[in-house]
């Protein structure tokens, strides 16, 4: 069986989120729960509860559609990293707001785009004959 480059990047993107949102419970004992400021994690990425929780689900999905076949991880890897470039790019505009519930700051911008890049370029461009053979 040919290895899925989908089903690898959500696999390693999976274990990297699961473990990024449970290291910023480590960081947000004092922050509240939807706090616009949150802990330094990495002394760089800012993070919250919510914040921490999302990392957890994200990377949970990720994980288990890598875990499991080429078509869901490329579905789960696509659908991410839209949500991903959409976050990346809102960010920045309510970043200073009330409605920055997920503390996010500008590292985290560029770190949510980064991570749309891939998950959407693999999404989108890899496992092609996963579709076909799925329509077929």
């Amino acid at each position: 069986m040919r290895t899925s480059p989908n089903r690898l990047i959500a696999t390693v993107f999976g274990a990297v989120y699961l473990l990024v949102g449970l290291l910023g419970f480590a960081v947000t004992g004092s922050v509240g729960f939807i706090a616009t400021e949150g802990g330094l994690l990495l002394g760089i990425f800012e993070v919250n509860p919510l914040h921490n929780i999302a990392h957890l689900l994200i990377g949970a999905a990720l994980l288990i559609a890598g875990l499991s076949n080429a078509m869901a991880a490329k579905a789960t890897n696509s659908t991410i990293g839209a949500v991903y470039l959409l976050l990346g790019i809102v960010g920045f505009f309510i970043a200073s707001t009330s409605l920055n519930i997920l503390a996010l700051n500008t590292a985290d911008h560029f770190l949510h785009l980064a991570s749309a890049i891939v998950l959407l370029g693999v999404g989108l461009t890899a496992d092609k004959t996963v579709h076909s053979k799925a329509n077929a």
